[in-house]
């Protein structure tokens, strides 16, 4: 598995296929495994790069650097290791923060951008202190079921995720750094960059799950967006990519291909 330092951290990444070059990120508590269905379907039409962010996976556990600002520069840094000047940035979830950084401040290095169930670009909501300190605990006591239950409790559609899901999800969070636990989770709650979504011109696909509680939050954020297009899948949640592969992968390369559907009126 290619390792690169990157900003003075091994980051673990991986390329597929060959074609225009598609970055595909992961969320905070998630990995590389939450977009594979998708990268599958694409490999064979675009030169998929798959990245984890410092303190997940197999990339390093640094002693700093886990905000929002910093994985952007390390998306930057993989692409200056890689020579490539520009690519298409799809990002999930927290991984859709690290796009609003990227499109806002280093929209140079971008040719399209993708937001999936992203985080809301003001932010996730009130830090909680208490609650970081909670998932700290757990992990330190090996408290699965802490997690599997968070998890459970916040299943919309019961027939997309089976046990099996969860116990694998639980396992990876249960090997992230505390650093990017602490520091992701504080880093998404003070995101604050609604006020430049409107000179954020990157042509940009919005794509959120009908079952997913960030729904109104993509929705906002696409309206705010000048250079925008916008895809809802019905009957998916949070997990867009595990809960429909097809629909993301094909929504993505039709967006890959033409574009936004139509330019916004310029009062949008």
């Amino acid at each position: 598995m290619p390792i690169a330092n990157i900003n003075n951290a091994d980051l673990w990444y991986e390329v597929l296929g060959q074609g225009a070059p598609l970055l595909l990120h992961h969320g905070y508590t998630a990995s590389r495994v939450n977009w594979m269905p998708v990268a599958e379907r694409l490999k064979d039409r675009y030169q998929i790069i798959l990245m984890e962010c410092r303190g997940t996976g197999e990339s390093q556990h640094t002693q700093s650097g886990y905000d929002i600002a910093q994985y952007a520069l390390d998306v930057v840094g993989l692409l200056d290791h890689l020579a490539l000047a520009r690519v298409a940035f799809a990002g999930h979830s927290m991984g859709g923060g690290i796009g609003f950084q990227l499109g806002v401040h280093h929209s140079e290095r971008l040719t399209k951008l993708i937001l999936k169930a992203a985080i809301p670009s003001g932010g996730i909501g009130p830090y909680s202190q208490e609650l970081l300190d909670k998932q700290l605990a757990a992990r330190a006591r090996g408290d699965r079921a802490f997690f599997l239950k968070r998890y459970h409790q916040g299943r919309t559609l019961a027939e997309l995720e089976d046990d099996d899901w969860f116990e694998d999800r639980v396992t990876h969070l249960m090997t992230v750094s505390d650093g990017h636990i602490a520091g992701g989770l504080e880093t998404m709650s003070k995101l604050n960059l609604t006020a430049q979504l409107g000179d954020l011109t990157t042509p940009t696909l919005v794509i959120a799950g009908s079952g997913d509680g960030l729904l109104n939050a993509n929705l906002q954020d696409y309206q705010r967006l000048p250079n925008a297009d916008l895809a809802v899948l019905s009957r998916v949640g949070h997990e867009v990519a595990v809960h429909a592969p097809d629909a993301v992968a094909e929504a993505i390369d039709k967006f890959m291909t033409y574009g936004p559907t139509a330019p916004k009126h310029p009062s949008a």
